[in-house]
């Protein structure tokens, strides 16, 4: 008997950074470029892909041998003390001549990793990317069901980069209901988008939570989707709601919590890597 392997859609790439540019208090963009980058792929939207640090004194972060399906074992294998630091991010954009990555960066201090790093970025420096090389793959969430009539968005900073890149998928004229909380009202950066798109900025601290902004909305009429993004029980509040208050079909919320007030990205993956 005879098998045939498929292809990862999924691949490990070198990066070096092309430049940085600070865009806000809270956000920096980092373009990358690098061998190979000519078959990346984004699917757009909110694209995830996994970004690895080095770890304090190297040059480059250490990664697994294997490059196709079984990668995550063999990163967990490695030396957690010596292996490539892995976080969760968007892709911003994908352009090609010459072929360059971006992403934004959500900065926090000195608060973890990514953000150390972000903030200390400068031409040369080196990471790796897992990122597709095809453009339909399963690594992106904001799916509108086929009759949906409008769409209704919240996130918080962390999750501004995959706003942007669903507020530039959308078609013209299709009605958006966005709130979207920063830490600074210098961190409203507007989406650019051809859709009908009415965003209401919160400023953390000052303005109302989203949860309690939602809640307080007069909504259109007809069949909505969801996209809710950003920390953990912000989340679960905005999701509850729409499904059990404003009678949303559940299947047509889409949740994602990219953080989780008072733990790390490493205590989570310990915890499922535990449970």
């Amino acid at each position: 008997m005879s098998s045939t392997a498929t292809a990862s859609p999924f691949r490990f790439f070198d990066l070096v950074v092309a430049g940085v540019e600070r865009l806000s208090p809270t956000m920096v963009r980092v373009a990358f470029g690098g061998p190979g980058l000519a078959s990346m792929e984004s699917a757009g939207r909110d694209q995830r892909i996994k970004l690895f640090f080095p770890q304090p004194g190297q040059d480059a972060p250490v990664m697994p041998d294997d490059d196709g399906g079984n990668w995550y074992p063999a990163w967990q294998a490695l030396d957690p003390a010596v292996r490539g630091i892995m976080r969760t991010y968007t892709t911003r954009s994908l352009t090609r001549d010459p072929d360059r990555l971006v992403v934004d960066f959500a900065v926090h201090g000195e608060a973890g990793p990514g953000s150390r790093w972000a903030l200390g970025a400068a031409a040369g420096d080196r990471l790796s990317v897992l990122a597709p090389v095809v453009a339909e793959n399963v690594a992106y969430d904001f799916r509108p069901p086929a009759g949906t009539d409008w769409m209704l968005v919240t996130a918080d900073e962390t999750a501004l980069p995959a706003v942007a890149g669903i507020f530039a998928a959308l078609p013209a004229g299709v009605p958006v209901r966005a709130w979207i909380e920063v830490a600074d009202a210098a961190d409203r950066l507007e989406p650019p988008t051809a859709a009908d798109a009415d965003v209401t900025w919160l400023v953390r601290g000052t303005d109302p939570p989203v949860p309690d902004a939602v809640r307080a909305a007069a909504l259109p009429g007809g069949t909505p989707y969801a996209w809710v993004a950003g920390e953990s029980a912000t989340v679960k509040a905005v999701r509850r709601h729409l499904v059990r208050e404003r009678g949303f079909d559940r299947r047509a919320v889409t949740f994602t919590g990219y953080w989780r007030r008072g733990t790390t990205e490493d205590q989570l993956l310990a915890a499922a890597e535990s449970a």
